[in-house]
């Protein structure tokens, strides 16, 4: 049988089916025969209380339960609500705002940002940057619209930001390229759990506009998808002054998802937001954006909007949101604790890990080695360089417990 009937295979690579959902599938299969204590799920990518079950605000829910039927039903403007489009600012850069010109256009979750800034920052052929180690719908997303995806090596030999390969590739595709977008996914990196320092980001910079300078442009994608459950918000958000005046032909955009943020996962809220010292870059930012927005999805979910809207006008609503959050992301920090202390102590290797949704160890046959996990009821997912697991979905103990099952399916 062809794998392409009526359809058009497009230069595409199209799995049967997706390899996360596809693993967490055996995973539930297994569960409904041998009991949820015989089978550790390590391939969700959401944050799930020790009972199993979603963590979802109560505070949030309790906005979403008087909305009114207009506040669901009536249809969005394309870039999202005025009121959206001020507290998503807020609620992205913290104490932080930016001195320069910012605008937001409101996606569906952070995965339209970067499908928005692909489309309108590079042309159809170009090559889209990122780590070695990434999230795999950057690729689909750049694949699917006629671009394709490369990489540098994320970390040196002593486990830290590799630099030198980062210039390496900026050079390279500048030298070939009018136009890059680079996606840097920090903090707590998908999925790996690094966070790239202050002294990482001035090299990161420096190499840019040192490539940019004689009439390229950059766009720089900064998926801060997790930032809200990596620890302390402002500490974590030091890095955001270092992108407000940078050189006009360098366009920082950050990629800010509500749906970890406020656990609407589902309801798949979001933001692209740029930060540029020219207002006619910020106002053509909105302009090819929403453009792209009514050419894909058309517009976002308005009672998402509206929640966080809501959420941001009352100061002691947004307060108990946040504690709540806190007390989630205290959680999700001693069990990626947990994790790295447990694979040091057996002599697991991991990739550097800061914070955030997931941990990675690296190997060499991550397929062969998931399917032996699998024999023990435990299922991670196989990336291209490793294996990644999520600390958010496991309990404390379940972390404590992976790294030497881990070794042992390596071994």
């Amino acid at each position: 049988m062809k794998e392409f009937i009526m359809a058009q295979q497009n230069g595409r690579s199209i799995p049967l089916e997706d390899k996360i959902f596809g693993i967490s599938r055996l995973a539930n299969e297994m569960i409904a025969k041998k009991g949820r204590e015989a089978v550790t799920n390590a391939t969700i990518g959401a944050l799930l209380d020790d009972q199993g079950k979603l963590v979802v605000l109560s505070s949030v829910v309790e906005v979403l339960r008087n909305l009114t039927p207009e506040d669901y039903a009536e249809y969005a403007p394309i870039g999202g609500t005025p009121e959206f489009k001020k507290c998503i600012k807020e609620a992205a850069f913290g104490k932080y705002k930016p001195n320069c010109f910012t605008e937001a256009v409101a996606t569906p979750g952070g995965t339209g940002s970067i499908r928005n800034t692909i489309s309108n920052y590079s042309k159809i052929g170009d090559q889209i940057l990122t780590s070695d180690w990434f999230w795999a719908n950057y690729s689909s997303i750049a694949g699917e619209i006629g671009r394709t995806s490369t990489t540098y090596s994320l970390f040196d030999k002593e486990g830290h930001f590799n630099i030198t390969a980062f210039k390496q590739k900026v050079d390279e595709l500048l030298s070939k390229q009018e136009s890059l977008v680079i996606i840097i996914n920090t903090p707590a990196h998908n999925p790996t759990g690094y966070s790239l320092t202050l002294e990482d980001w001035d090299k990161v910079l420096d190499t840019v506009e040192f490539a940019a300078k004689e009439d390229k442009k950059v766009a720089l994608l900064v998926d801060v998808a997790y930032i809200d459950f990596a620890g302390d918000g402002d500490k974590y958000r030091e890095f955001m002054p270092k992108l407000e005046n940078l050189p006009s032909n360098i366009l920082p955009i950050i990629s800010y998802s509500a749906s970890k943020t406020f656990t609407l996962y589902g309801m798949r809220c979001g933001a692209m937001i740029c930060m540029t010292p020219v207002k006619e870059i910020a106002e053509e930012f909105v302009r090819v954006c929403q453009f792209s927005s009514r050419a894909s999805w058309s517009n976002c979910t308005r009672a998402s909007m509206v929640v966080i809207s809501k959420i941001y006008e009352d100061s002691n609503l947004l307060t108990k949101v946040n504690e709540e959050r806190e007390f989630y992301c205290d959680l999700l920090l001693k069990r990626g604790k947990a994790f790295e202390e447990e694979a040091a102590k057996v002599g697991l290797e991991i990739v550097p890990f800061d914070a955030g949704f997931f941990a990675s160890i690296p190997c060499d046959d991550p397929d062969t080695i998931c399917k032996k996990l699998q024999e023990k009821g435990i299922f991670v997912v196989p990336l291209a360089k490793g294996l990644r697991v999520s600390i958010a979905s496991i309990t404390e103990e379940e972390c404590r417990m992976l790294p030497e099952k881990i070794l042992a399916a390596m071994k």
